[in-house]
């Protein structure tokens, strides 16, 4: 290629800004998103940014690269915007693995248990909860609740296992959900990468089985893992999460070896989005994400009690 020539993928971010300022639109990118996406995004982060960022948005449009409970978030958070899907196809398992009709049979079992709902979930799950929580700040968000109210935590045991080792409760009962991606990182992942890296700090996102938490010196969602690395003296850290994230650390941390834990750690929803998905997003103004207002007015309150706790 010629100094005159440029890449497609130059070609195409040039195109998706001229789209962006067409339509009025900003892309709100988890980081979790193929790097070449994140770096056309106006904010990257992960859901708990996320779902803060929506609430502020002025623009017409938004584009959400993520997963579509993600997308409904946003949607939630400002229903006066047209949020659009570059895939409509982005799904989450674990949002999978509860239906409404099973929470309600849940709820009617423990009728005196507040549900606290993991974000990863249906807005129509999240219209029947209590208060959301992210993974940054499900342990405040459970704290918030009285200490002899019992909770029904959904869907993701093994965030629901964290906090209640954290917290010291006794009285949450965890449904049996996961995140296929964050499941397939295995204790003997941790001891390869420190037998290769044995100077390198563990970060571990709590979506991990107790195994593999309990190897980490640091525990946290994505948002927390990247200003620990920022913020840490260490030079070296294997990053027990999602790969997406890595290309996020390495650009605010060029100096600073990011370990990516193993080839399993990446989401084929995730992944999903391209650029030309994107463009091809704002040129048709397709998919767009619509909430039924009944559904939407009960779970912003679930969503509105999680950004009052974070």
């Amino acid at each position: 290629m010629t100094s005159l020539e440029r890449s497609p993928e130059a070609e195409l971010a040039e195109r998706i800004a001229r789209l962006k300022r067409d339509r009025c639109a900003v892309i709100l990118a988890h980081n979790y998103q193929i790097p070449e996406v994140q770096d056309v995004a106006d904010i990257v982060g992960d859901s708990l940014a996320m779902a803060r960022e929506a609430t502020k948005v002025e623009a017409d449009v938004i584009v959400l690269c993520g997963v579509r409970f993600m997308a409904e978030t946003a949607k939630i958070a400002n229903p006066g915007r047209t949020v659009l899907m570059p895939d409509e196809n982005a799904g989450c398992p674990m949002a999978d693995m509860i239906a409404p009709r099973e929470l309600a049979e849940a709820k009617r079992r423990r009728p005196d248990a507040a549900v606290v709902c993991y974000v990863n979930s249906s807005a129509a799950v999240k219209a029947m909860s209590d208060v959301c929580c992210t993974s940054a700040n499900a342990v405040r968000v459970v704290e918030s609740i009285p200490a002899d109210r019992p909770i029904l935590f959904v869907p993701d045991e093994s965030l629901g296992d964290y906090v209640a080792r954290q917290t010291g409760r006794d009285n949450i009962t965890l449904w049996p959900g996961f995140c296929p991606t964050h499941h397939r990182i295995l204790a003997e992942h941790v001891a390869a990468r420190k037998k290769e890296f044995p100077e390198a700090e563990v970060c571990v996102h709590p979506e991990c089985t107790r195994d593999v938490v309990d190897l980490a010196d640091l525990v946290g969602s994505t948002s927390q893992i990247i200003k620990h690395v920022a913020d840490s003296p260490a030079k070296a850290f294997i990053i027990c999460t999602e790969l997406g994230v890595c290309h996020t650390m390495r650009k605010a941390n060029p100096d600073k070896k990011i370990i990516e834990i193993s080839s399993l750690a990446d989401c084929p929803n995730m992944k999903l989005n391209t650029l030309e998905k994107v463009a091809w997003s704002l040129e048709d103004m397709q998919y767009e994400v619509t909430v039924p207002d009944d559904v939407a007015t009960q779970a912003r309150r679930a969503i509105e009690r999680m950004l009052a706790v974070s």
